[in-house]
Protein backbone atom coordinates (compact mmCIF):
# COMPACT_ATOMS: atom_id res chain seq x y z
CA UNK A 1 0.00 0.00 0.00
CA UNK A 2 1.40 3.29 -0.78
CA UNK A 3 1.92 5.77 2.01
CA UNK A 4 -0.30 9.08 1.45
CA UNK A 5 1.82 12.21 1.20
CA UNK A 6 1.95 14.15 4.38
CA UNK A 7 0.17 17.50 5.06
CA UNK A 8 1.99 21.02 4.96
CA UNK A 9 -0.05 24.14 6.18
CA UNK A 10 1.33 27.22 4.78
CA UNK A 11 0.17 30.36 6.71
CA UNK A 12 0.81 34.18 5.39
CA UNK A 13 2.28 35.15 8.99
CA UNK A 14 1.09 37.69 11.89
CA UNK A 15 2.68 40.06 14.27
CA UNK A 16 -0.12 39.22 16.44
CA UNK A 17 0.55 36.64 18.81
CA UNK A 18 -2.73 35.20 19.35
CA UNK A 19 -3.24 34.69 15.81
CA UNK A 20 0.25 33.04 15.30
CA UNK A 21 -0.55 30.72 17.95
CA UNK A 22 -4.55 30.08 16.85
CA UNK A 23 -3.05 28.77 13.33
CA UNK A 24 -0.30 26.90 15.64
CA UNK A 25 -3.44 25.26 17.46
CA UNK A 26 -5.25 24.57 14.18
CA UNK A 27 -2.43 22.96 12.75
CA UNK A 28 -2.13 20.71 15.66
CA UNK A 29 -5.68 19.80 16.02
CA UNK A 30 -5.42 18.59 12.35
CA UNK A 31 -2.83 16.18 13.42
CA UNK A 32 -5.11 15.12 15.82
CA UNK A 33 -8.06 14.42 13.76
CA UNK A 34 -5.09 12.20 11.16
CA UNK A 35 -2.90 10.58 13.61
CA UNK A 36 -1.80 8.48 11.02
CA UNK A 37 -1.16 11.38 8.65
CA UNK A 38 2.12 13.55 9.18
CA UNK A 39 0.96 17.32 9.15
CA UNK A 40 3.29 20.21 9.63
CA UNK A 41 2.69 24.09 9.49
CA UNK A 42 4.68 26.96 8.99
CA UNK A 43 4.68 30.67 7.82
CA UNK A 44 5.86 32.52 4.81
CA UNK A 45 6.77 35.85 7.47
CA UNK A 46 6.54 37.29 10.42
CA UNK A 47 5.75 34.64 12.52
CA UNK A 48 7.46 31.06 13.75
CA UNK A 49 7.67 28.40 12.77
CA UNK A 50 9.21 29.56 9.17
CA UNK A 51 7.76 27.66 6.31
CA UNK A 52 11.17 25.99 5.87
CA UNK A 53 11.08 24.27 9.40
CA UNK A 54 7.92 23.03 8.90
CA UNK A 55 9.43 21.26 5.97
CA UNK A 56 12.55 20.45 7.80
CA UNK A 57 10.29 18.64 10.30
CA UNK A 58 8.45 16.25 7.73
CA UNK A 59 11.33 15.48 6.55
CA UNK A 60 13.27 14.09 9.70
CA UNK A 61 10.08 12.48 10.05
CA UNK A 62 11.05 10.42 7.14
CA UNK A 63 8.77 12.47 4.41
CA UNK A 64 9.67 12.57 0.82
CA UNK A 65 6.19 12.94 -0.55
CA UNK A 66 3.61 16.35 0.59
CA UNK A 67 0.82 18.25 -0.33
CA UNK A 68 1.24 21.81 1.02
CA UNK A 69 -2.48 23.57 1.36
CA UNK A 70 -2.31 27.31 1.54
CA UNK A 71 -4.23 28.31 4.96
CA UNK A 72 -5.42 31.37 2.99
CA UNK A 73 -9.10 32.97 1.85
CA UNK A 74 -8.05 34.10 -1.47
CA UNK A 75 -5.34 33.58 -4.07
CA UNK A 76 -3.13 36.71 -3.65
CA UNK A 77 0.81 37.04 -4.46
CA UNK A 78 1.33 34.82 -1.43
CA UNK A 79 -0.78 31.67 -2.75
CA UNK A 80 0.12 32.58 -6.52
CA UNK A 81 4.08 33.31 -5.66
CA UNK A 82 5.64 33.43 -2.12
CA UNK A 83 4.69 30.24 -1.44
CA UNK A 84 5.28 28.17 -4.42
CA UNK A 85 9.14 29.75 -4.49
CA UNK A 86 9.48 28.91 -1.52
CA UNK A 87 8.57 25.22 -1.73
CA UNK A 88 10.72 25.22 -5.01
CA UNK A 89 13.90 26.33 -2.58
CA UNK A 90 13.19 23.55 -0.40
CA UNK A 91 13.21 21.11 -3.12
CA UNK A 92 16.66 22.32 -3.31
CA UNK A 93 17.54 22.28 0.22
CA UNK A 94 16.19 18.71 0.68
CA UNK A 95 17.01 17.21 -2.29
CA UNK A 96 14.18 13.59 -3.75
CA UNK A 97 11.23 15.57 -1.84
CA UNK A 98 8.56 16.34 -4.01
CA UNK A 99 5.07 17.95 -3.82
CA UNK A 100 2.19 19.12 -4.80
CA UNK A 101 0.29 22.39 -4.19
CA UNK A 102 -3.18 23.13 -3.36
CA UNK A 103 -5.46 26.39 -4.12
CA UNK A 104 -6.68 28.36 -1.46
CA UNK A 105 -9.93 27.90 1.03
CA UNK A 106 -12.52 30.40 -0.30
CA UNK A 107 -15.10 30.91 -1.23
CA UNK A 108 -16.59 27.63 -0.36
CA UNK A 109 -20.08 26.52 1.05
CA UNK A 110 -18.78 25.38 4.07
CA UNK A 111 -17.20 29.05 4.68
CA UNK A 112 -20.52 31.03 3.98
CA UNK A 113 -22.23 28.45 6.60
CA UNK A 114 -19.69 29.79 9.35
CA UNK A 115 -19.40 33.61 8.02
CA UNK A 116 -23.69 33.21 8.14
CA UNK A 117 -23.27 31.61 11.54
CA UNK A 118 -20.92 34.42 12.62
CA UNK A 119 -23.58 37.12 11.25
CA UNK A 120 -26.23 35.21 13.33
CA UNK A 121 -24.26 35.47 16.19
CA UNK A 122 -23.79 39.00 15.87
CA UNK A 123 -27.66 39.40 15.30
CA UNK A 124 -28.03 37.84 18.99
CA UNK A 125 -29.28 34.82 17.32
CA UNK A 126 -32.56 36.25 16.16
CA UNK A 127 -31.89 36.63 12.26
CA UNK A 128 -32.03 33.37 10.98
CA UNK A 129 -34.95 33.70 8.42
CA UNK A 130 -35.20 36.07 5.14
CA UNK A 131 -37.91 37.83 6.81
CA UNK A 132 -36.14 38.71 10.17
CA UNK A 133 -33.07 39.85 7.58
CA UNK A 134 -34.60 42.02 5.74
CA UNK A 135 -33.54 45.53 7.26
CA UNK A 136 -30.08 43.81 7.63
CA UNK A 137 -27.20 45.16 5.02
CA UNK A 138 -23.70 42.91 5.73
CA UNK A 139 -20.35 44.72 4.88
CA UNK A 140 -18.17 42.36 4.03
CA UNK A 141 -14.29 43.44 5.17
CA UNK A 142 -11.30 41.79 3.40
CA UNK A 143 -7.36 42.15 4.04
CA UNK A 144 -7.41 44.02 0.41
CA UNK A 145 -4.38 43.33 -2.10
CA UNK A 146 -2.66 45.07 -4.87
CA UNK A 147 -3.92 41.97 -7.15
CA UNK A 148 -7.02 42.78 -8.36
CA UNK A 149 -7.84 38.89 -9.18
CA UNK A 150 -7.70 38.72 -5.53
CA UNK A 151 -10.23 41.45 -4.48
CA UNK A 152 -12.65 40.67 -6.96
CA UNK A 153 -12.67 37.07 -5.03
CA UNK A 154 -14.11 38.87 -1.95
CA UNK A 155 -16.93 40.42 -4.05
CA UNK A 156 -17.58 36.56 -5.18
CA UNK A 157 -17.75 35.56 -1.75
CA UNK A 158 -19.96 38.73 -0.90
CA UNK A 159 -21.97 37.91 -3.15
CA UNK A 160 -22.17 34.31 -2.81
CA UNK A 161 -23.13 35.12 1.19
CA UNK A 162 -26.01 37.56 -0.12
CA UNK A 163 -27.63 34.68 -2.61
CA UNK A 164 -31.01 33.11 -0.86
CA UNK A 165 -30.09 34.04 2.78
CA UNK A 166 -32.52 37.18 2.55
CA UNK A 167 -30.32 39.87 3.64
CA UNK A 168 -30.73 43.45 2.10
CA UNK A 169 -27.64 44.31 0.92
CA UNK A 170 -24.01 42.46 1.56
CA UNK A 171 -21.34 44.91 0.58
CA UNK A 172 -17.26 44.85 0.26
CA UNK A 173 -14.97 46.88 2.03
CA UNK A 174 -11.22 45.88 2.10
CA UNK A 175 -9.10 47.05 5.40
CA UNK A 176 -5.32 47.60 3.79
CA UNK A 177 -4.16 48.18 0.02
CA UNK A 178 -7.43 48.35 -2.13
CA UNK A 179 -10.62 50.59 -1.76
CA UNK A 180 -12.90 51.01 -0.25
CA UNK A 181 -11.54 51.11 3.42
CA UNK A 182 -14.36 50.51 6.32
CA UNK A 183 -15.15 53.92 6.90
CA UNK A 184 -16.25 54.18 3.01
CA UNK A 185 -17.64 51.02 2.73
CA UNK A 186 -19.92 52.22 5.67
CA UNK A 187 -20.62 55.12 4.30
CA UNK A 188 -22.42 53.75 0.65
CA UNK A 189 -24.12 50.81 3.00
CA UNK A 190 -25.92 54.21 4.33
CA UNK A 191 -25.90 55.69 0.96
CA UNK A 192 -27.99 52.44 0.08
CA UNK A 193 -30.71 52.82 2.67
CA UNK A 194 -29.03 51.00 5.58
CA UNK A 195 -30.12 51.60 9.05
CA UNK A 196 -28.69 48.23 10.43
CA UNK A 197 -25.25 47.36 9.18
CA UNK A 198 -23.29 43.79 10.44
CA UNK A 199 -19.12 44.39 9.30
CA UNK A 200 -18.13 40.97 8.94
CA UNK A 201 -14.15 40.12 8.73
CA UNK A 202 -13.34 37.99 6.18
CA UNK A 203 -10.10 36.52 7.88
CA UNK A 204 -9.86 33.16 9.24
CA UNK A 205 -8.25 33.82 12.51
CA UNK A 206 -7.56 36.80 15.25
CA UNK A 207 -4.70 39.59 14.22
CA UNK A 208 -3.73 42.77 13.42
CA UNK A 209 -6.16 43.66 10.94
CA UNK A 210 -9.14 42.14 12.29
CA UNK A 211 -8.65 43.90 15.19
CA UNK A 212 -8.46 47.12 13.00
CA UNK A 213 -11.36 46.50 11.31
CA UNK A 214 -13.37 46.33 14.67
CA UNK A 215 -11.31 49.67 15.61
CA UNK A 216 -12.25 51.65 12.51
CA UNK A 217 -16.04 50.02 13.16
CA UNK A 218 -16.54 51.39 16.09
CA UNK A 219 -14.44 54.58 15.51
CA UNK A 220 -17.88 55.19 12.50
CA UNK A 221 -20.44 53.99 14.65
CA UNK A 222 -19.36 56.66 17.54
CA UNK A 223 -19.71 59.43 15.01
CA UNK A 224 -22.89 57.81 13.20
CA UNK A 225 -25.38 57.03 16.15
CA UNK A 226 -28.03 57.04 13.74
CA UNK A 227 -26.95 53.86 12.49
CA UNK A 228 -26.56 50.37 14.27
CA UNK A 229 -23.45 48.87 13.92
CA UNK A 230 -22.86 45.49 14.67
CA UNK A 231 -19.14 43.95 14.55
CA UNK A 232 -19.35 39.99 14.08
CA UNK A 233 -16.34 37.49 14.40
CA UNK A 234 -13.70 36.18 12.60
CA UNK A 235 -14.13 32.62 10.32
CA UNK A 236 -11.99 31.03 13.80
CA UNK A 237 -10.99 26.87 13.86
CA UNK A 238 -14.58 25.60 13.04
CA UNK A 239 -15.29 21.67 12.31
CA UNK A 240 -16.16 23.42 8.78
CA UNK A 241 -12.30 25.00 7.83
CA UNK A 242 -11.28 21.59 9.27
CA UNK A 243 -12.78 19.63 7.07
CA UNK A 244 -12.07 22.17 4.10
CA UNK A 245 -8.22 21.79 4.38
CA UNK A 246 -8.71 18.36 4.22
CA UNK A 247 -10.67 18.58 1.34
CA UNK A 248 -8.45 20.86 -0.61
CA UNK A 249 -5.32 18.35 0.46
CA UNK A 250 -7.66 15.85 -0.99
CA UNK A 251 -7.50 17.49 -4.09
CA UNK A 252 -3.99 18.48 -3.99
CA UNK A 253 -3.51 14.48 -4.10
CA UNK A 254 -5.25 13.93 -6.55
CA UNK A 255 -3.71 16.59 -8.90
CA UNK A 256 -7.38 17.80 -9.15
CA UNK A 257 -6.73 21.96 -8.66
CA UNK A 258 -9.11 23.49 -10.68
CA UNK A 259 -7.53 27.05 -10.22
CA UNK A 260 -9.08 29.75 -11.77
CA UNK A 261 -6.16 31.65 -13.26
CA UNK A 262 -8.59 33.87 -16.28
CA UNK A 263 -8.02 37.17 -14.31
CA UNK A 264 -4.21 36.83 -12.96
CA UNK A 265 -2.32 39.79 -13.37
CA UNK A 266 0.31 37.55 -13.55
CA UNK A 267 -0.39 35.71 -16.88
CA UNK A 268 -3.26 38.16 -18.05
CA UNK A 269 -2.29 42.08 -18.88
CA UNK A 270 -4.76 44.22 -17.14
CA UNK A 271 -5.39 47.45 -17.50
CA UNK A 272 -2.76 49.31 -15.04
CA UNK A 273 -1.12 45.96 -14.56
CA UNK A 274 0.65 44.92 -17.77
CA UNK A 275 4.57 45.21 -16.14
CA UNK A 276 3.88 42.23 -13.54
CA UNK A 277 3.18 39.53 -16.36
CA UNK A 278 5.50 36.92 -16.28
CA UNK A 279 7.88 38.70 -13.70
CA UNK A 280 10.43 36.36 -11.69
CA UNK A 281 9.69 35.82 -8.10
CA UNK A 282 11.62 35.07 -5.24
CA UNK A 283 10.78 33.39 -1.77
CA UNK A 284 9.80 35.59 1.31
CA UNK A 285 12.83 35.54 3.32
CA UNK A 286 11.69 34.37 7.07
CA UNK A 287 13.84 36.03 9.83
CA UNK A 288 13.62 33.01 12.11
CA UNK A 289 14.91 30.29 8.88
CA UNK A 290 18.93 30.12 9.58
CA UNK A 291 19.29 28.99 5.97
CA UNK A 292 18.61 32.68 4.93
CA UNK A 293 21.06 35.53 5.82
CA UNK A 294 19.79 38.13 3.30
CA UNK A 295 16.73 39.58 5.71
CA UNK A 296 13.54 40.36 5.03
CA UNK A 297 13.92 41.40 1.19
CA UNK A 298 11.39 40.77 -0.81
CA UNK A 299 10.84 40.87 -4.80
CA UNK A 300 7.61 41.99 -5.39
CA UNK A 301 7.61 40.11 -9.07
CA UNK A 302 5.99 36.97 -9.93
CA UNK A 303 6.35 34.50 -12.44
CA UNK A 304 3.16 32.69 -11.35
CA UNK A 305 4.74 29.08 -11.62
CA UNK A 306 2.28 27.64 -9.18
CA UNK A 307 1.66 24.15 -10.32
CA UNK A 308 -1.45 23.57 -11.53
Amino acid sequence: MTTPPALLIAGHGTRDEAGAEAFRAFVEELGRRSPDLPVAGGFIELSPPPLTEAVGELVGRGVRRFAAVPLMLVSAGHAKGDIPAALAREKERHPGISYTYGRPLGPHPSLLTVLERRLDEALGGGARTPEDRADVTVLLVGRGSTDPDANAEVHKAARLLWEGRGYAGVETAFVSLAAPDVPSGLDRCVKLGARRIVVLPYFLFTGILPDRVRQQTEGWAAANPDVEVLSADVIGPEPELLDLVMERYEEAVRGDLRMNCDTCVYRIALPGFEDKVGLPQQPHFHPDDDGDHHGHGHSHGHSHSHAH
